[in-house]
């Protein structure tokens, strides 16, 4: 049995993941907002992600991230109705919030440790940069406003569904004199669910005239909750003789939801009975929005029009809430682990699998193969399904670098904007991870090493904004992401002169463009004059390479003076099963990566004394190098009459391997090999085959690079 600690500690669990996503949307907001500072979608998607924080904060127990958020989200209630313009300052401290609030959540975890005086820092700010629109909202606040306000735990615990009411709650002149005070049933309201009260003020009369004795306010209220209209009109029930109350339903979950939009403002009037139906359609026929064209005509005054336009906001929130949780509903949340688990015993049951097929096609038996064929498809398709549960789109990656763009551009003085293309490109959640730290190290040498200062940039007839595009999409079984930069470009000879200064290469080496680009990757090189804490210290971009090596990826550079840089990382989809092709030496079994497989050709003896004993072969007219794997890995055996060559395309490159002989596709569970084995040039990893045997599978480029530094006629055909 459940205990209550237990279901509060899932619950604690679940807010930290939930929290995890909204800041991640909310710095993305942000950052859109910036560039659209008038955007209303993008202040309700600010504000929204801030409520949700601070309400569900609250509920699970982490009081101090509800109070610390509150101040915020009262910042951007007030961007919400207009009080408050969205600037680059009230930008940057929500972006401080944004961070300090993930801090709490980290130091709940003992990950971290939050300091307060950057809390108080924050907060004080936000409090100076809203003091003018502050004392407004106190006052509103004080006469019945508030903003919306997230449903306690008590509202929903008994499952029902939500319906949203449109309240007008008018007292008696004489209701003070009872001695009741309205704020109080107004307050006891908003504990009922999610509310907005609007002060109706058109009944006040001149100073001079005023009785301090005498209600003069009455009030609109739009309320979801689950609550009855019964329990609303409870509230009021000791002055239900003193007062006007109208209860009346306006949105219902299951209800409302299918129709195109809610009421227009003038509907919301008429049926308020604000304003007749006929007075309406009078003055609906000028060119001024209706709530202007009814105030003008003396016919509502400006605080009923208020309360329709908050109650269109309201329902429009409440609605895309409910589409938001009915859309969640359709999915669930699975740790990382499990899923890593499943992906292990898919692989498992591929291995099983091409042992029942090797099995049944020995025994020849009708019934037996009948059944390894179904297992086979059965086993494809689980290989599949569970591969794509594993594929996330690469856009939640591209998002976290538009904070670092923007941070680094202000600190280095430069003008630098991101743009993205290809954000819904999916990817293994593996590779994604480890895609991270590479991706930082080549953003961050883009905008100190390439985008020059706007008045070098002038100078140069460039525009004074700097651009970094990062884009990716798919290559047959591979992703390409490139990251563009259109700044000064790499310099050749600056890169030659300090290769050579460090000893990388000799003097009178003559290195091809490609070379001397590939130096920027080798450990501890920088051209930077000197030392930032941005880059010049010669680490950085040698860690790209060993990390795209690690992900079984290739990197390549293409830059034009003072154009740009291109730097494209080819990136294998997956990194727990692919397709392969297994191929025979001798009584030894490899397997290639299908991905970079063209073709297979025969190779006999005469092709061979054709060309004198030199390692290529003549494919319709075009000259193929190829590399002999029997001489590569020293196997001892006699060579076949008929040999095959498998034709792989190597960076743009044709490379051909020749085998004894090509048995066939075959779906590859890749393991990593132990310590002793994980530097071999031109091996990735290994698999267990049908029969039980392990088979090694190829590295390819590594494999091509490896033979190039021996084989001049690779090395030319490949250019390295």
């Amino acid at each position: 049995m459940i205990g209550e600690d237990d279901g509060l500690d899932a619950g604690r669990e679940a807010f930290k993941e939930e929290a995890a996503e909204l800041l991640t949307e909310l710095e993305t907001s942000l950052l859109e907002l910036e560039e659209h500072p008038t955007d209303e979608d993008l202040i309700g998607r600010v504000f929204r992600a801030m409520h949700t924080v601070k309400g569900s904060g609250a509920m699970f127990g982490f009081d101090d991230i509800a109070e610390f958020t509150h101040e915020v989200e009262t910042a951007f209630d007030m961007v919400r109705m207009g009080k408050l313009a969205v600037t680059k300052e009230l930008t940057n401290l929500t972006l401080r919030a944004r961070d300090q609030i993930r801090t709490m959540i980290e130091a709940s975890e003992g990950k971290a440790t939050v300091d307060h005086n950057v809390s108080k820092s924050i907060i004080g700010s936000l409090q100076l940069l809203t003091r003018g629109g502050q004392a407004k909202e106190v006052q509103g606040q004080e006469s019945g406003e508030t903003p919306a306000k997230k449903p306690s735990k008590t509202d929903s615990a008994d499952g029902a569904h939500s319906i949203t009411y449109r309240i007008r709650f008018k007292p008696a002149a004489d209701l003070f004199v009872t001695g009741t005070n309205p704020i109080l049933l107004l307050n006891e309201l908003r504990q009922m669910g999610s509310s907005m009260v609007i002060a109706q003020t058109d009944a006040i009369t001149r100073l001079e005239e005023f009785n301090p004795e005498t209600c003069a306010t009455y009030w609109d209220i739009i309320l979801t909750t689950t609550h009855s209209a019964n329990a609303i009109k409870d509230v009021f029930i000791f002055v239900d003789d003193m007062c006007d109350l109208h209860v009346e339903v306006v949105d219902e979950e299951g209800e409302y939801d299918e129709g195109e939009g809610y009421m227009k403002l003038g509907e919301i009037l008429a049926a308020r009975g604000d304003v007749k139906i006929d007075e309406l359609k009078k003055l609906l026929g000028k060119q001024k929005k209706v709530g202007e064209i009814l105030v003008d005509a003396g016919i509502v005054d400006s605080g009923h029009i208020e309360s329709a336009l908050a109650e269109q906001q309201h329902i429009k929130e409440v609605r895309e809430q409910r589409q938001k949780t009915a859309d969640g509903a359709a999915s669930i949340r699975v740790p990382s682990e499990r899923l890593d688990k499943l992906v292990d015993l898919v692989g498992e049951l591929v291995t099983v699998q091409a042992r029942l097929s090797q099995t049944a096609a020995i025994n020849g038996e009708v019934l037996l193969t009948s059944i390894a064929e179904e297992v086979e498809r059965l086993t494809w398709e689980l290989r599949d399904s569970t591969m794509s549960i594993r594929m996330l789109p690469i856009g939640t990656t591209f998002s976290k670098f538009k904070r670092l763009v923007r941070d680094l551009s202000n600190d280095l003085g430069k003008e630098i904007q991101m743009t993205t293309d290809g954000a819904e490109t999916e990817l293994d959640k593996t590779v994604i991870e480890k895609l991270n730290d590479p991706l930082v190290h080549i953003i961050r040498n883009s905008i100190d090493h390439g985008v020059e200062r706007p008045d070098v940039r002038e100078a140069a007839g460039k525009p004074r904004m700097g651009t970094v595009h990062l884009s990716a999409g798919h290559s047959g079984a591979n992703v390409l992401i490139k990251i563009e930069d259109d700044g000064a470009g790499l310099d050749k000879e600056r890169i030659l002169k300090k290769a050579i200064d460090n000893g990388l290469v000799a003097p009178d080496a003559e290195l091809s463009e490609k070379e001397i680009f590939g130096m920027i990757f080798a450990p501890g090189f920088s051209t930077a004059a000197k030392v930032t804490n941005v880059s010049g210290r010669g680490v950085g971009m040698d860690v790209v390479k060993k990390n795209i090596d690690a992900l079984r990826g290739i990197v390549e550079v293409k830059s034009k003076k003072g154009a740009g840089t291109t730097i494209t990382l080819r990136l294998p989809l997956t990194l727990a099963i692919i397709d392969g092709l297994l191929v025979k030496i001798a009584d030894e079994v490899f397997v290639i990566p299908l991905a970079v497989v063209e073709e297979c050709v025969e190779l006999s003896k005469k092709d061979i004394e054709r060309t004198h004993g030199r390692h290529v072969s003549n494919v319709r007219g075009v000259l193929i190098p190829y590399i002999r794997l029997r001489e590569h890995f020293l196997i001892d055996a006699e060579e076949p009459e008929m040999e095959q060559i498998v034709i792989t395309e190597v960076e743009d490159k044709k490379v051909g391997f020749v085998v004894d002989y090509v048995i066939g596709e075959h779906q590859t569970v890749i393991k990593t090999l132990g310590r002793v084995f994980k530097d071999i040039e031109g091996v990735s990893g290994a698999t267990i085959l049908g029969d039980g045997t392990v088979a090694l599978i190829m590295d390819i480029p590594s494999l091509v690079r490896s033979v190039a530094r021996h084989e001049p006629a690779i090395a030319e055909a490949v250019g390295v």
